[in-house]
């Protein structure tokens, strides 16, 4: 197409405008940098990265130390880039620019690439030969969070060693001023054309497999980063997509939507007459499932038909399936019966990779629906579980809500999630006495028919109590006594 010497002028001036606004917003943005921190008395980096909320915590003087002090810890130089994406959160544009700005002030050079899942970012670190990756996100978190995820080269999470490491530099060099390269002009460069590595890394694995005509899918986009992608790459495959939440929104991010709300999906699998539902988190690096007949297929159904798959073919080493302290009793009898193993580990994905690291295994991932599955990828990826388990379904021949009448039934499991301001008070809830007593009254009472968990979280400010047991009145009855309890004694 040419275009009239008119156009290119008017096109180079509203370019031009653009970007000098641009240069201004972001010289109001790097006078922010040497504020004071808001640093919690406790570890910074929890069980996903840093999380919190985004005025007083995840403001862009934290992000800009952060990046600098990543930058240094980490070893990076200039010649091997950080990827840098980002979820459709308000603040995660200006924190992407004073981490890019922070890490560049480190002799970092800095390739963004956008809203994205953050698996892209995860996958894109090994493609493009770069020295790591940071995912601005706070994944299922309400709008008014956000989040820091690091990465490795190799496109898994930094290790707790590392992740330790950076928050020691920030501490230590929390009063230390630091410049930025440049007072107006970008610290990056822009890589959003690497995005179709990605979705061709999607399609790849199943080109010439999976034909999804005919299928009718529900997708609940939250809003967020499975905007991007999420209705390209069934429509792609064939599928007819009904998107629900289908505009990156910043202010609606989650909000009674995506896979912890799972309400409207299943109203408009009703309403479309749907073979089947996904739902997203904010971040897309998990999805939920859901059978036309309005079920919920968590990340237990998926592992137990997704590894039942792989075991019939000969491709899940020692009948291995990795999971966590959440996984449903009534997941792991069943997959024991056909002769496999689950080994369980601590909540977090990073504490699954790690396991199935050390075991050999294929497949692992949380009843969240975080799925990893190494035969195609390295990372937690809800699109890529989204499109494997469509595969299962059509391959099968079946619905899936005949595949999940022919899995398992699982144990009554209740989750009550207690609001627990006091940091201190919540990660140290152990040592309170009341709350002990009461989880060993109600391990005795269940015997092997039941279990309890409590622990805190590692992305929120609450105290998340279990209960699963054979009987549903007893773990209804035990889940409130525990809650009532961490309630009065750590929540007062």
């Amino acid at each position: 197409m040419v275009l009239s010497p008119v156009f290119e002028a008017s096109d180079r001036l509203e370019r031009g405008n653009a970007r000098f606004e641009q240069l201004i917003a972001l010289d109001g943005l790097r006078a922010d940098y040497q504020k004071p921190l808001n640093l919690p008395s406790g570890r910074l980096f929890g069980t996903d990265g840093i999380r919190g909320n985004a005025e007083d915590l995840l403001t862009p003087a934290l992000a800009f130390r952060v990046g600098f002090c990543a930058g240094k810890v980490l070893g990076a130089d200039s010649q091997h880039p950080f990827i840098l994406g980002w979820d459709s959160r308000n603040s995660s544009e200006p924190l992407a620019i004073a981490l890019s700005d922070g890490l560049a002030a480190a002799g970092v050079q800095v390739w963004q690439v956008g809203l994205c899942p953050t698996p892209m970012v995860s996958f894109l670190c090994h493609f493009a030969g770069a020295a790591g990756g940071v995912m601005i996100s706070a994944s299922h978190n309400p709008p008014q969070d956000n989040g820091i995820k690091f990465f490795g080269a190799d496109g898994t999470k930094l290790p707790s060693h590392q992740q330790q490491a950076i928050e020691n530099a920030l501490r230590q060099e929390r009063d230390v001023a630091v410049a930025f390269p440049t007072q107006t002009g970008l610290s990056f460069v822009n890589r959003a054309d690497l995005a179709q590595a990605y979705v061709d890394s999607l399609h790849a694995p199943l080109k010439g497999q999976l034909d999804l005509t005919g299928m009718r899918v529900v997708l609940d986009l939250a809003w967020g980063s499975a905007t991007r992608f999420g209705e390209q790459v069934f429509r792609e495959l064939g599928a007819d997509v009904i998107a629900l939440h289908a505009l990156p929104n910043g202010d609606r991010i989650n909000v009674n939507c995506g896979s912890t709300h799972t309400a409207l999906m299943q109203a408009a699998i009703e309403d479309h007459g749907a073979d089947l539902g996904f739902a997203f988190d904010g971040d897309a690096d998990r999805a939920i499932a859901m059978d036309n007949q309005g079920r919920l297929i968590d990340g237990d159904y998926i592992l137990y038909l997704w590894g039942t798959a792989l075991k019939r073919q000969g491709k899940l080493p020692g009948d291995t399936i990795i999971s966590t302290v959440m996984a449903n009793l009534g997941f792991e009898r069943a997959w024991q019966q056909q002769g496999g193993r689950l080994i369980r580990t601590a909540v977090g994905d990073q504490h699954v990779h790690a396991e199935m690291l050390n075991q050999g295994a294929v497949l692992g991932g949380e009843q969240s629906g975080h799925i990893i599955c190494h035969h195609f990828g390295i990372s937690g990826d809800g699109l890529q579980t989204a499109l494997h388990l469509s595969h299962l379904v059509k391959q099968s021949g079946a619905s899936l809500a005949e595949l999940r009448d022919q899995s398992f039934q699982t144990f009554p499991q209740l989750l009550c999630n207690v609001r627990v301001t006091d940091r201190d008070r919540r990660l140290n809830w152990q040592n309170c006495e009341p709350v002990q007593q009461v989880i060993a009254q109600a391990e005795a009472a269940m015997g092997d028919q039941g279990r309890v968990l409590v622990r805190a979280s590692g992305t929120e400010p609450v105290i998340r109590v279990m209960v699963e047991a054979a009987d549903a009145e007893m773990t209804e009855y035990w889940t409130g006594a525990i809650a009532e309890t961490v309630r009065l004694h750590l929540a007062a």
